[in-house]
């Protein structure tokens, strides 16, 4: 799995804003027996054909084990949420199907799929197999989820272990003072160096850390009933925290402002230009293909608020993944079956592995090859220190308002103005009239 492609996904999520009132499939599109489901698999690996060759020949196996043939196609995410939406009216769509987790609730909202209450859950192995986390983003709170977990991510900080020893540093930042003061002696005058890059210019990536920072600082941004309260001191702290790398204390890259994705920002990591870096965990193949060796740097979690203010949690990710669901009237039978097989351990290893994603079963995640110091690190903190974005059916909505009220403040930033509290709070103000009025 790619980050960039998580950030597709988070950008294609946007298109389900409103697609509640849906209906659910009355057919699927595989014209299935008890013999045969069609498969519509996102996107996880470097292209179409890629997955298709990872996936090839695990379906063979279920196929072996089942009977049960696989349609296969793979979609990718800038196409995979308009099909959806499409088969939730059209009911032509296919038994199974992979989804952005963040989508979960806006799809669950269409009622287009399979409920996983206790007797399906028993069917797929029982959800106690399930990291509660990242179940935790299956649907929105109180109601049946209509899908499961499949692959797993989480956020973590990278740092170039040559930069932190010139500068005197033994060891990764234990707090997010420490963070900032670190990056404060990692930054040269003349703008040859920089403490930490960022992906500014992503509405996804600052949403993101704009929801976890503010589970730091105590903040919500949505009441118990569903309404933005995106303005709250403690919201206006949580994105001021981050806008801070690159106004207030000038430790973040100017060219923060101008990355769209993680992916821009590794350059800056991987060119010397930046000692630190937040991605998730499979940045780390997108800095070894840029050429830079796994010795040379190292990973640790992004640190929280040490004390942490009233009401603050530590939280240093969102739940982030890939869910799997199943649509209704399709080979339900088959497509459980086949679920099962997709979150068993051995295929969750074997798939992983493959994808440079997360277990997000605790057996799997039990797996040498995710007991690594880096893939523990990572794993501890998706069970542990995560919390899933909003699962309310306009979730999309506060990606794109909030996360693009950021870039802005970002771009006014980088031009070497200052961003005060007041401008973060006007700029919430905004965002979240905007996510009132439906704009």
């Amino acid at each position: 799995m790619r980050k960039r492609i998580l950030g597709v996904v988070a950008l294609s999520a946007a298109l389900v804003a409103g697609a509640g009132g849906l209906t659910a499939c009355g057919s699927s599109d595989s014209g299935s027996d008890s013999k045969t489901i069609t498969y519509w698999a996102s996107n996880q690996g470097s292209s179409i054909q890629n997955d298709k060759d990872v996936l090839g020949p695990e379906l063979k196996k279920f196929t072996k084990q089942t009977g049960i043939k696989v349609k296969l196609q793979v979609i990718g995410w800038n196409d995979l949420l308009n099909k959806i939406t499409t088969a939730t009216t059209s009911g032509q769509g296919p038994d199974v199907v992979n989804i952005g987790n963040t989508w979960s609730a806006s799809l669950q909202a269409t009622g287009a799929f399979v409920d996983f209450d206790k007797s399906h859950m028993d069917k797929i192995g029982g959800q106690d197999k399930f990291l509660a986390t990242s179940m935790s983003s299956t649907g929105a709170a109180g109601k049946t989820p209509t899908s499961v977990p499949l692959y797993g991510l989480s956020y973590g900080l990278f740092y170039n272990k040559k930069m932190f020893a010139d500068a005197g540093i033994k060891n990764p930042p234990a707090s997010w003072q420490e963070l900032v003061s670190d990056a404060k002696k990692l930054t040269k005058p003349g703008g040859k160096q920089y403490g930490i890059t960022l992906a500014g210019a992503s509405y996804t990536e600052n949403a993101h850390f704009a929801f976890i920072f503010g589970q730091q600082q105590g903040g919500t941004f949505f009441d118990k009933s569903d309404k933005p309260t995106f303005n709250t001191p403690q919201n206006v702290k949580a994105v001021q925290q981050y806008i801070d790398l690159i106004s207030k204390d000038k430790v973040a890259t100017p060219a923060s402002a101008e990355h769209t994705t993680t992916m821009d920002a590794v350059s800056d990591f991987t060119g010397g230009k930046a000692a630190m870096l937040l991605g998730q965990n499979n940045t780390g193949t997108t800095i070894q293909a840029n050429g830079m060796k796994t010795s040379d740097y190292a990973v640790a979690p992004i640190p929280v608020l040490t004390p942490l203010p009233a009401g603050g949690k530590k939280i240093n990710s969102h739940v982030a993944g890939i869910n799997i669901a199943a649509f209704k009237g399709g080979n339900e039978t088959g497509a459980m079956k086949f679920i099962k097989f997709m979150t068993s351990a051995k295929e969750q290893v074997i798939l992983d592995k493959a994808y440079q994603a997360l277990p997000v079963t605790a057996e799997a995640a039990k797996d040498p090859a995710f007991q690594t110091p880096e893939n523990k690190m990572f794993v501890d903190v998706l069970a542990n220190t995560a919390a899933p974005m909003p699962m309310i059916t306009d979730e999309s909505q506060f990606e794109t308002t909030v996360g693009n009220a950021m870039k802005d403040l970002i771009a006014k930033a980088a031009t070497g103005k200052t961003v005060s509290a007041a401008d973060v709070k006007k700029s919430l103000d905004d965002a979240q009239q905007k996510m009132q009025s439906g704009g």
